[in-house]
């Protein structure tokens, strides 16, 4: 494919209502480059089980390439019970897990803010989750998802076991946890490593490697530590007292997950997951691919979008847009439009809609 000196973003539309969130980004992009001059090349490509149905492997050498040769990829999401008797390495998961480890994605920032309009679409009290802006900086490269796993079938005793090992080094660690102490000096200043120190030794490991990269380079930031089952508690007791979050990947996974219901919606989330400099960043909405009413039209398209708003401010060079983006996003809401996750009756393309009016 020709060089060029325009910025690439690649579209990984990925299954179930993946395509119809990516649609709805599309639709923004295209008027931003008419209005905002923006100068981007969007090329697309399938994963997940539509690649799997089509080339019989999830992720493509292909799509892989293009992703590595792009300075951004965006997903949709991937995944459905139409592919749960795919061999394990074929299912859809195996192509994401695949292009993280490609892109070497190592640190997934999930932030978890809420919308003064959503205050009261928490399960939790208005009070607890207004105002809230929370990052959750987990490392997405390494541990128990891609440590040495399996079923065997042929222990001395007879019985079947399964198992998974989690693994992790100093330099995993320590750039993961750099990536957080950065950020906190732009934000509150404050950091939590959560693992589990008290029962796991990788866990203990973690510790001991944050709090030494703490002491010898960041010391002005504020560090504190904290079991992850604590911190699972802590944030639906008081979130408000987090600024970012460090973690593994494991327990990342579940807090970040857990910390998107604050915020009224995981179809509210995006994420970014960061590479070393000059290396493409990768970036997906939280929510899952909702099988259950993919085609339906009645995706909450929102997460996808405001994902492309942190493309463009990591990747793509626009941190203007990004702002701009939130802006019309907070404005849609403030409107009362709703797709049905928040309450309301809108589709996907109503939400768009309004998002491109507030634009």
């Amino acid at each position: 494919m020709p060089q060029t000196n325009t910025p690439r973003l690649l579209l990984l539309p990925g299954d179930g209502i993946g395509p119809e969130v990516i649609g709805q980004v599309k639709r923004v992009a295209a008027w931003l480059a008419e209005h905002a001059d923006l100068q981007l090349d969007i090329e697309e490509r399938p994963f997940g089980g539509t690649s799997y149905d089509l080339y019989g492997t999830p992720l493509s050498d292909e799509a892989r390439d293009l992703a590595l040769s792009s300075q951004a990829v965006l997903m949709g999401a991937v995944g459905g019970p139409q592919w749960d008797a795919v061999p394990r390495d074929k299912r859809p998961e195996a192509g994401l897990l695949g292009l993280r480890k490609a892109m070497d994605a190592f640190a997934n920032l999930r932030p978890a803010l809420c919308f003064e309009a959503l205050a009261d679409a928490s399960t939790l009290k208005r009070e607890i989750v207004a105002g809230l802006d929370i990052m959750i900086v987990r490392e997405l490269t390494s541990g128990v998802y891609f440590g040495d796993k399996g079923i065997d079938n042929n222990t001395p005793s007879g019985e079947k076991r399964g198992f998974d090992l989690q693994v992790y080094t100093q330099s995993e660690i320590e750039r993961v946890a750099r990536v957080a102490f950065e950020l906190a000096r732009s934000r509150r200043n404050k950091v939590t490593s959560a693992e589990k120190s008290n029962v796991m030794d990788s866990g203990l490991f973690w510790r001991q490697v944050v709090t030494a990269l703490h002491a010898r380079d960041y010391p002005d930031v504020q560090l504190e530590h904290m079991l992850a089952d604590n911190a699972a508690m802590q944030l639906v007791k008081n979130p408000k007292q987090f600024d970012v979050i460090v973690t593994d990947n494991l327990f990342g996974d579940i807090l970040s997950d857990e910390a998107s219901m604050l915020t009224g919606s995981i179809g509210l989330l995006p994420s970014a997951a960061l590479s070393t400099a000059g290396r493409p960043g990768l970036y997906e909405p939280v929510h899952g691919s909702a099988p259950d009413i993919a085609g339906k039209g009645l995706a909450n398209p929102l997460a996808a979008i405001l994902s492309f708003g942190m493309a463009l401010r990591w990747s793509l060079g626009r941190p203007d847009l990004d702002q701009r983006l939130y802006a019309a996003v907070t404005a849609a809401l403030d409107k009362g439009v709703r797709t049905g996750d928040l309450g309301g009756r809108n589709t996907t393309s109503e939400m768009g809609d309004a998002v491109l009016a507030a634009l």
